[in-house]
């Protein structure tokens, strides 16, 4: 078993050494591709878009990007997969010989477990959403399948394949996965899509309901890194790795570990059920200007004006305990933002400016 997973992993090695070898120059495209495949993106950008056209769409964005990070989490301290930028120093497969010499990049240093890799799943999950509802639109409720309709299903497609091995080359180029953890990424994130395109209770779901749901993914995450702790397995070994082999010790970023991705996807989870449920949005979304033009365009730039102003504030990372808790309130403070504050502000606007027109 080891034999054979440290072949898999040398063949990684070798795949890395040679897209920065012959791919040097793309260096800085490689970097943007990881960077835009991140979670927080389909959090600060894509959600309050989809959310302000197709509120159904925005919710299962939400909930597949949270879920599937949640799961990937859970496959990660089951897995205990390595990563490329610290295996070739660890291993002792080059013992006869050198290790190969890879480089290393800002974002390189995640200090995470590397299987199934979570930019992969996520942007497989967040991708396959976006494309799936695109082409539910297009078909319409008559469900015709027109020339039309094929020609945008050969694109989307095309499209959403080309990002994912993008996003796949990406993290190989920068060392952070083998190949074979963003397949696995890839191929879990559009399970985890799929799975949410069946249920249907998220679309009404109460506040009780979505704290429930919250406190179960934090106490079940929790508990199961307290029973493998008790166990003897510490599950943080590879904070340890990250900082003993990362190239320049700035790059090691507390918001890489498992527990602030952790809550950092229940805060969304958690702020998003306020929102829904809150006297703002019932007045605003659901009122007579929700499905006005104007309104909806005025709430999505508000909304990415204002979270692009909010993303700036970087909680401080001297204190774990509370950066987590900042990040928590952060994330939480997102949805509840662009669901419900933005559009009660905009719809008030808007109603002001209709009396004076009167």
């Amino acid at each position: 078993m080891e034999a054979g997973m440290n072949l898999l992993h040398d063949t990684g090695i070798q795949a890395t050494r040679w897209l920065q070898e012959y791919f040097q120059g793309s260096q800085d495209w490689f970097l943007f591709i990881s960077f835009a495949a991140d979670l927080r993106n389909a959090f600060f950008v894509l959600f309050p878009i989809w959310f302000h056209f197709s509120e159904s769409v925005g919710i299962r964005l939400i909930w597949v990007a949270v879920i599937g990070d949640w799961l990937n989490l859970v496959f990660k301290w089951i897995l205990f997969g390595e990563r490329p930028y610290w295996w070739v120093h660890e291993t002792d497969y080059y013992s006869n010989t050198s290790a190969p010499e890879i480089q290393q990049f800002p974002l390189t240093c995640e200090t995470g477990p590397g299987s199934p890799s979570g930019h992969a799943m996520g942007a497989a999950g967040v991708y396959y959403i976006m494309v799936t509802a695109l082409l539910s639109t297009a078909m319409g409720k008559k469900q015709s399948r027109t020339l039309k309709y094929w020609v945008l299903w050969m694109v989307l497609w095309t499209g959403f394949w080309a990002v994912q091995v993008c996003v796949c080359l990406s993290r190989v180029f920068i060392a952070a996965h083998f190949p074979h953890q963003v397949i696995a990424g890839v191929i879990s994130g559009m399970a985890v899509a799929k799975t949410f395109q069946h249920v249907h209770c998220i679309y009404h779901a109460s506040l009780c309901q979505y704290l429930g749901v919250t406190f179960f993914l934090f106490s079940f995450a929790l508990g199961f890194y307290l029973l493998l702790l008790a166990l003897g397995v510490d599950l943080l070994w590879t904070l340890e790795r990250a900082r003993r082999w990362c190239a320049h010790p700035e790059w090691v970023h507390i918001d890489t570990t498992p527990f602030a991705s952790l809550l950092r996807n229940l805060g969304i989870l958690f702020g998003l059920g306020l929102a829904l449920n809150s006297h703002m949005y019932m007045e605003s979304c659901r009122g007579k200007q929700g499905r006005q033009l104007p309104f909806r365009l005025g709430c999505v730039a508000a909304s990415l004006l204002v979270l692009h102003l909010f993303d700036a504030f970087k909680p401080p990372s001297h204190m774990q305990l509370l950066f987590y808790v900042l990040s928590f309130c952060k994330s939480a403070a997102v949805p509840l933002a662009t669901v419900g504050l933005i559009p009660y502000c905009v719809s008030q606007l808007l109603a002001t400016q209709d009396k004076k027109a009167v």
